[in-house]
């Protein structure tokens, strides 16, 4: 099969598809220099990890070609299997998940024996429940019985239940949220009230919950970097050499010495590595590749004739683009230490087949948006009868 009869398969936004490749082969660029130290450690070798994490690319692909030929209205009732999943997988992943830095985020698929971290579950299926939700009650929109409560509580529950493990993950998912709910014409006053349900929520985790020494520990440390216990320090210190000494071109692939250093230079600090072997125009090309991916999805989410396709490109885009932003401002200092990865970019297992996922859902949208444009979409009513006007309503 060619290459031209592999891209006349796949619909959607070309930019975005050619964003994916390119993160893809960065990622495995990045992640081959950087696995030599815990190869080591393990005794394995590097080309070990990085055939495991191809692996995990191209089920990625798999997943996100697949996600794109469906068509994005069938997404909103699987939302709704997907929420029930999330209710039911983040207590047990509290509860009886593999607890790792005294966080239990991942439970244990059976037979494969693979982890994957609830949260990136509860990402998608938050967002998709929630442009379902906002899409089905614009006519009550106002209405608090029918429509705040039953928002707000989603929102909150969700929020608690991966905050009590992963904060950060929580606070760029509730964010995330109060976009949408703005987007979805939900008034300020309501917002206002999720908004300070929100920070009750977290103050009551970061004051009682069970990491609230961690999350203590760690805003002391990024406050006051020069009384902080070194070994506490140590994560944003071996970045920010690595930063320093990446220069204007960096070192070149694979010459990184940070890596030896550095913990998970592959994952939560890969932003570091990249800097530190492609330099500064490294660096700075990949927070330009985030913002065309946002600027693209923008203009998705503008063509967008159904309020759903909008409110759930617009989730996927942000919660991505977020995530994006908040690990290199990580890595860069800006901000205290955390476990979220780079989207597409960090070696990691199921976080890559979540993303690819939603990335995939947000090509589906836009193939059903050219596809629309091209009149290949016919538009019906109740009775069959092609009429010309808006899509069908969400089922």
């Amino acid at each position: 099969m060619n290459v031209n009869r592999i891209l006349s398969k796949t619909k959607g936004d070309r930019w975005i598809w050619l964003i994916v490749i390119f993160l893809s082969v960065l990622s495995l660029l990045a992640v081959y220099s950087s696995t030599g130290t815990i190869a080591y450690k393990q005794d394995k070798s590097a080309e070990q990890f990085l055939v495991k994490h191809l692996s995990m690319i191209v089920g990625g692909f798999a997943l996100m070609y697949f996600s794109h030929k469906l068509d994005y209205r069938y997404y909103g009732g699987i939302s709704k299997i997907l929420m029930l999943a999330t209710i039911i997988l983040l207590p047990f992943t509290l509860l009886f998940g593999n607890n790792v830095n005294d966080a239990s985020r991942w439970v244990t698929i059976p037979i494969i024996n693979q982890t994957f971290q609830t949260s990136d579950l509860a990402k998608l299926a938050l967002i998709t429940y929630l442009a379902r939700t906002l899409t089905k009650k614009q006519d009550n929109i106002k209405d608090v019985k029918k429509a705040f409560l039953p928002i707000m509580g989603s929102v909150s529950i969700v929020f608690l239940l991966i905050a009590l493990a992963n904060l950060s993950t929580a606070l760029m998912l509730f964010g995330v949220s109060i976009l949408l709910l703005i987007i979805g014409r939900i008034s300020i006053k309501q917002i206002s009230a999720v908004c300070f349900a929100g920070l009750f929520l977290l103050l009551g985790v970061i004051f009682f919950g069970p990491r609230r020494q961690t999350y203590y520990s760690r805003i002391q440390t990024y406050m006051h970097p020069e009384k902080a216990d070194p070994d506490k320090a140590f994560q944003s210190n071996q970045a920010k050499i690595a930063i320093a000494t990446g220069g204007i071109f960096g070192k070149g692939p694979g010459n990184s010495t940070q890596r030896n250093y550095l913990p998970h230079p592959y994952s939560d600090f890969v932003y570091a590595l990249i800097i530190e072997e492609y330099g500064l125009v490294g660096g700075l090309i990949l927070v330009i590749i985030y913002l065309v991916f946002l600027y693209r999805c923008i203009l998705i989410v503008t063509a967008s004739p159904k309020a759903f396709g909008a409110l759930l490109a617009a989730g996927l885009s942000f919660s991505l683009t977020i995530q994006a932003f908040a690990n290199m401002a990580v890595a860069v200092g800006l901000g205290p230490v955390t476990g979220v990865p780079l989207p597409l970019v960090s070696m990691g297992g199921t976080s890559i087949l979540f993303t690819s996922i939603a990335f995939g859902i947000i090509l589906s949208v836009s193939r059903n948006n050219e596809e629309l444009k091209a009149g290949i979409v016919k538009r019906t009513d109740k009775n069959g009868n092609e009429i010309a006007g808006e899509m069908p309503a969400l089922a």
